[in-house]
Protein backbone atom coordinates (compact mmCIF):
# COMPACT_ATOMS: atom_id res chain seq x y z
CA UNK A 1 0.00 0.00 0.00
CA UNK A 2 2.73 2.82 1.03
CA UNK A 3 4.96 1.93 -2.51
CA UNK A 4 7.75 2.89 -0.65
CA UNK A 5 10.17 -0.28 1.14
CA UNK A 6 11.73 1.72 4.07
CA UNK A 7 8.76 3.14 4.69
CA UNK A 8 6.70 0.18 4.79
CA UNK A 9 9.41 -1.35 7.03
CA UNK A 10 9.26 1.75 9.52
CA UNK A 11 4.73 1.64 9.41
CA UNK A 12 5.35 -2.88 10.49
CA UNK A 13 7.93 -1.52 13.39
CA UNK A 14 5.01 0.78 14.31
CA UNK A 15 2.40 -1.54 14.14
CA UNK A 16 3.58 -4.49 15.56
CA UNK A 17 4.31 -1.69 18.54
CA UNK A 18 1.03 -0.54 18.48
CA UNK A 19 -0.82 -3.86 18.21
CA UNK A 20 1.38 -5.19 21.33
CA UNK A 21 0.58 -1.80 23.78
CA UNK A 22 -3.38 -2.19 23.01
CA UNK A 23 -3.07 -6.15 22.93
CA UNK A 24 -5.50 -5.25 26.59
CA UNK A 25 -8.01 -3.63 24.33
CA UNK A 26 -8.89 -6.99 22.08
CA UNK A 27 -12.05 -7.11 23.06
CA UNK A 28 -12.49 -10.85 21.07
CA UNK A 29 -15.71 -9.06 19.43
CA UNK A 30 -14.08 -9.66 16.00
CA UNK A 31 -11.21 -12.35 15.15
CA UNK A 32 -7.75 -11.38 16.27
CA UNK A 33 -6.12 -11.57 12.52
CA UNK A 34 -9.03 -8.98 11.68
CA UNK A 35 -8.53 -6.71 14.53
CA UNK A 36 -4.67 -6.43 13.21
CA UNK A 37 -5.28 -6.28 9.89
CA UNK A 38 -7.69 -3.19 11.04
CA UNK A 39 -4.63 -1.70 12.93
CA UNK A 40 -2.47 -2.28 9.80
CA UNK A 41 -4.74 -1.07 6.98
CA UNK A 42 -5.79 2.14 9.36
CA UNK A 43 -2.48 3.15 10.09
CA UNK A 44 -0.81 2.73 6.47
CA UNK A 45 -4.25 4.76 5.52
CA UNK A 46 -3.05 7.50 7.89
CA UNK A 47 0.27 7.70 5.97
CA UNK A 48 -1.43 7.99 2.51
CA UNK A 49 -3.74 10.53 3.91
CA UNK A 50 -0.77 13.15 5.77
CA UNK A 51 1.29 12.12 2.17
CA UNK A 52 -1.35 13.31 0.23
CA UNK A 53 -3.64 15.84 2.16
CA UNK A 54 -5.35 17.03 -1.45
CA UNK A 55 -6.44 13.90 -2.53
CA UNK A 56 -8.97 11.56 -1.31
CA UNK A 57 -7.70 8.18 -1.57
CA UNK A 58 -11.53 6.84 -1.83
CA UNK A 59 -12.07 8.22 -5.48
CA UNK A 60 -16.01 8.34 -5.06
CA UNK A 61 -18.69 9.00 -2.62
CA UNK A 62 -21.24 6.34 -2.30
CA UNK A 63 -23.96 9.06 -2.53
CA UNK A 64 -22.21 10.81 -5.55
CA UNK A 65 -21.36 7.79 -7.72
CA UNK A 66 -23.15 6.70 -10.83
CA UNK A 67 -25.21 3.22 -10.27
CA UNK A 68 -23.14 0.33 -12.78
CA UNK A 69 -26.15 -1.32 -14.24
CA UNK A 70 -23.34 -4.69 -15.02
CA UNK A 71 -21.28 -6.74 -12.91
CA UNK A 72 -18.17 -7.39 -13.60
CA UNK A 73 -17.92 -11.73 -12.58
CA UNK A 74 -14.85 -12.21 -9.87
CA UNK A 75 -13.54 -14.52 -13.25
CA UNK A 76 -12.70 -11.32 -15.28
CA UNK A 77 -10.42 -9.79 -12.14
CA UNK A 78 -9.10 -13.59 -11.59
CA UNK A 79 -8.16 -14.34 -14.98
CA UNK A 80 -5.53 -11.33 -15.58
CA UNK A 81 -2.13 -11.90 -15.57
CA UNK A 82 0.05 -11.40 -12.34
CA UNK A 83 2.46 -8.97 -13.56
CA UNK A 84 -0.27 -7.25 -15.75
CA UNK A 85 -2.19 -7.01 -12.57
CA UNK A 86 -0.10 -5.41 -10.01
CA UNK A 87 0.23 -2.72 -12.64
CA UNK A 88 -3.46 -2.11 -13.08
CA UNK A 89 -3.91 -2.31 -9.18
CA UNK A 90 -1.10 0.50 -8.72
CA UNK A 91 -3.18 3.13 -11.41
CA UNK A 92 -6.27 2.34 -9.63
CA UNK A 93 -6.73 4.77 -6.04
CA UNK A 94 -5.55 2.58 -2.76
CA UNK A 95 -9.20 2.59 -1.10
CA UNK A 96 -9.45 0.44 -4.10
CA UNK A 97 -6.92 -1.64 -4.22
CA UNK A 98 -7.02 -2.10 -0.73
CA UNK A 99 -10.33 -3.33 -0.65
CA UNK A 100 -10.01 -5.90 -3.64
CA UNK A 101 -6.61 -7.42 -1.68
CA UNK A 102 -8.63 -7.66 1.67
CA UNK A 103 -10.82 -9.77 -0.73
CA UNK A 104 -9.44 -11.61 -3.34
CA UNK A 105 -5.94 -12.05 -1.72
CA UNK A 106 -6.51 -12.14 1.94
CA UNK A 107 -9.78 -14.27 1.47
CA UNK A 108 -11.55 -11.75 3.56
CA UNK A 109 -15.31 -11.93 4.10
CA UNK A 110 -17.52 -9.59 3.25
CA UNK A 111 -18.34 -9.00 7.06
CA UNK A 112 -14.64 -9.24 7.58
CA UNK A 113 -13.95 -6.24 5.55
CA UNK A 114 -16.65 -4.17 6.78
CA UNK A 115 -15.38 -4.32 10.45
CA UNK A 116 -11.85 -3.51 9.06
CA UNK A 117 -13.35 -0.34 7.58
CA UNK A 118 -15.81 0.53 9.45
CA UNK A 119 -18.37 0.45 6.62
CA UNK A 120 -21.52 -1.17 6.07
CA UNK A 121 -21.57 -4.35 4.46
CA UNK A 122 -23.70 -3.15 1.58
CA UNK A 123 -21.19 0.00 1.06
CA UNK A 124 -18.18 -2.71 1.02
CA UNK A 125 -19.88 -4.71 -1.30
CA UNK A 126 -20.83 -1.38 -3.79
CA UNK A 127 -16.73 -0.28 -3.11
CA UNK A 128 -15.82 -3.99 -4.45
CA UNK A 129 -17.93 -3.49 -7.73
CA UNK A 130 -17.08 -0.36 -8.11
CA UNK A 131 -13.40 -1.06 -7.67
CA UNK A 132 -13.51 -4.14 -10.16
CA UNK A 133 -15.25 -1.96 -12.55
CA UNK A 134 -12.02 0.54 -12.28
CA UNK A 135 -9.69 -2.73 -13.02
CA UNK A 136 -11.66 -3.97 -16.40
CA UNK A 137 -11.55 -0.40 -17.27
CA UNK A 138 -7.74 0.29 -16.74
CA UNK A 139 -6.84 -3.40 -17.95
CA UNK A 140 -8.85 -2.78 -21.28
CA UNK A 141 -7.29 1.18 -21.99
CA UNK A 142 -4.31 -0.36 -21.37
CA UNK A 143 -3.88 -3.94 -22.94
CA UNK A 144 -6.80 -3.27 -25.97
CA UNK A 145 -4.41 -3.16 -28.86
CA UNK A 146 -1.86 -5.38 -26.77
CA UNK A 147 -3.24 -8.34 -25.69
CA UNK A 148 -0.23 -10.73 -25.47
CA UNK A 149 2.90 -9.29 -24.11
Amino acid sequence: MLKNEALAQDATQDIFLKIFLNLAKFGGKSKFSTWIYSITYNYCIDLIRKGKKERNIFSEDIEKAPDLAEEVPDSAILEIEVKKLKIILDKIPVGDKAVLLMKYQDDMSIKEISDTLDKSESAIKMKIKRAKHKVQKVYKDIYKTRDYE
